[in-house]
């Protein structure tokens, strides 16, 4: 009887610990569809604003859209670090000790972060301007880790050619952007090589955090013709600033995209970030069906639509050429 009881025993610990091997880590990300388990899903995102906002309900919608629904078979645990590096990395680590089985991270620092604590929990990533650059993956066509998604790498050459076009006398173009993204040092590189082939001069003026957007701003009036945002974390969380300080100098404001826009900048081509979103929801549900993110290629939204506000427009003193309007998404 003593050795029934000790196999019993024996048979019972490794079945603990079979079960504690499957949680941790993960690659496990299927077993919602296997074992009816609910599916933990941890979201890092660096801050919020409207660009970011819109690709996660992108991603959770297509969740929902194919069975996985939060308060029925999904768990999310959102995290906003409220654009503090500190946070990014308290949250990341949060994430592994949680064991979830999946991290959505979304903005570049939010993907460092994560992808920095470890190398087994699938990450699905999204508005990541250059995954390569930030050495979270080997290459966009077989990334080779535990992460995979979606890049918002935008046009900035286009971006920069529809502000020549909306404002033709511009000569000098004050972009503003956090010198510690590499997203944002990535797009202002671009910018520079850009500028030089269209006639422009490129003004810099960084940030590193949100309390310094509006001072940087007005260092830039008087110096130069029209100001240029790219997709920066920090600028976009305080494009209300800039707007501010580019409607009282009549500045023509160019961003890189609808977001920011919505939120009173002048004009955009660029990506949806909603659709990034969606996007990437349908990679991870491949990752979920138990695809490995190692070899899933970075993908990118094709499409491009050019957005404008006409009331911003009124208040930076700016006439909007009609044959871009005919094109362009109009804003109030």
């Amino acid at each position: 009887m003593k050795k029934v009881a000790l196999l019993l025993t024996v048979v019972l610990a490794l079945a603990l610990a079979a079960v504690g091997c499957g949680s941790q880590g993960t690659g496990d990300a299927n077993k919602e569809a296997q074992g009816g388990e609910k599916f933990r899903l941890g979201i890092i995102q660096v801050a919020e604003h409207p660009a970011l906002d819109a690709s996660r309900q992108g991603f959770l919608d297509v969740l929902a859209e194919n069975g996985y629904k939060e308060g029925e078979n999904l768990v999310v645990d959102y995290q906003n670090a409220q654009g503090d590096q500190s946070n990014l990395k308290t949250i990341a680590q949060k994430f592994v000790t949680d064991k979830v089985d999946m991290a959505f991270a979304i903005a570049t620092p939010s993907a460092i972060a994560m992808a920095g604590e470890t190398d087994k929990i699938p990450i699905l990533i999204t508005a990541v301007t250059d995954p390569v650059t930030a050495k979270l993956v080997k290459s966009n066509e077989e990334p080779g880790t535990n992460v995979t998604g979606t890049t918002d790498m935008t046009p900035v050459k286009e971006q920069l050619d529809l502000l020549q076009k909306i404002v033709p006398a511009a000569k000098k173009v004050g972009v503003i952007y956090n010198s510690s993204e590499i997203n944002s040092e990535v797009q202002v590189e671009i910018a520079k090589e850009a500028a030089a082939g269209l006639g422009l001069e490129i003004v810099e003026a960084t940030v590193t955090g949100s309390a310094e957007v509006m001072q940087v701003t007005q260092s830039l009036v008087g110096k130069v013709d029209a100001i240029y945002v790219p997709t920066d974390n920090v600028v976009a969380s305080s494009i209300a600033s800039v707007v501010s300080v580019a409607e009282a100098a009549k500045l023509p404001l160019i961003v890189g995209e609808k977001g920011m826009v919505e939120g009173g900048a002048l004009a955009t081509i660029g990506i949806d970030y909603y659709k990034l979103g969606r996007q990437t929801g349908e990679m991870a549900l491949k990752v979920i069906k138990g695809a490995d993110p190692a070899s899933m290629p970075i993908e990118s939204l094709k499409s491009i639509d050019i957005v404008v506000n006409k009331k911003a427009a009124e208040r930076m003193g700016v006439t909007i050429p009609q044959e871009i309007l005919d094109k362009a998404q109009v804003v109030e």
